[in-house]
């Protein structure tokens, strides 16, 4: 098996990143949205790199297959966000999203946060599970704080408390 390497983005990575999550978002999940409706991912070091905030790709065989964002929004506050795996390399058994996930943590925890915060669709129900599974907890979207970026197609909030 191969080893899993997760570090930050990279300048040279932008198009490999926009290779992974565009065809998740639509055609696994059938949602109508387009590289253009998410200039965040456009400007990553300027939108996630900054304050608190970072971006971190896994990369299996040199080739980028998950994806994590958290950006700050002040107040010791963060939101996790781009969070993608590749299909090949889901579950338990290959461990990304629970590594992109760790290395996320722990930079939460030598920074400072206090709290993230995440916003997900209906449809991502594997998603809800591995969230809820890794302390996450469901949340009222007025329960968010005012500085979080709110997306068209959340529906579902998490909060998770860092301690």
């Amino acid at each position: 098996m191969a080893e899993i390497e997760v570090r930050p983005f990279a300048e040279g990575d932008a198009d490999d990143v926009l290779s992974l999550i565009l065809p998740i978002q639509r055609e696994e999940f059938g949602i109508d949205i387009t590289a253009d409706a998410q200039p965040d991912l456009r400007v990553i070091p300027d939108f996630y790199q900054s304050g608190k905030g970072q971006f971190w790709v896994a990369v299996k065989d040199g080739a980028i297959v998950g994806t994590v964002g958290l950006k700050d929004i002040g107040n010791n506050q963060a939101a996790l966000r781009k969070m993608f795996v590749a299909a090949e390399v889901r579950g338990r058994e290959h461990g990304v999203a629970a590594l992109l996930l760790d290395r996320l943590l722990v930079h939460c925890r030598d920074a400072g946060l206090t709290d993230i915060f995440l916003g997900t669709t209906d449809k991502f129900v594997a998603a809800h599970r591995f969230y809820e599974k890794n302390g996450f907890a469901e949340i009222a979207k007025s329960a968010l704080p005012r500085a979080f970026p709110l997306m068209a197609v959340d529906s579902k909030f998490y909060r998770y408390k860092v301690g």
